[in-house]
């Protein structure tokens, strides 16, 4: 995986590029480093956001209170934090996820 995963004490940095008004929420690979993640919804109003937020959730089997997006809120590149874990968990996760695609 080239994906660049930063650790800070319980928390994981994850960098993703975001596709919104997509055909659908799904990740589909690597992207220039990060995970490249699409969804159906449009960039307005955080809807797309919180659908990429919502896919996480589901994809890295953590709660949707685990994430929060720290950098790009309005960019296609994003940094979402992930609480409560360790880098492990989400390398093992992301692998996986990788590899189904």
């Amino acid at each position: 995986m080239t994906i660049p995963l930063r650790e800070t004490d319980d928390d994981v940095l994850l960098p993703v590029h975001a596709q919104p008004g997509s055909r659908r929420n799904e990740i589909v690979g690597e992207h220039d480093g990060r995970l490249k993640i699409t969804v159906t919804q449009i960039a307005e109003k955080g809807k797309a956001n919180k659908a990429i937020l919502k896919l996480l959730a589901k994809e890295l089997d953590v709660s949707k209170s685990q994430l929060e997006i720290t950098t790009g809120e309005t960019a296609s590149k994003k940094t979402v934090r992930i609480t409560n874990v360790t880098l492990e968990i989400v390398t093992s996760q992301i692998e996986m996820i990788l590899d189904s695609h």
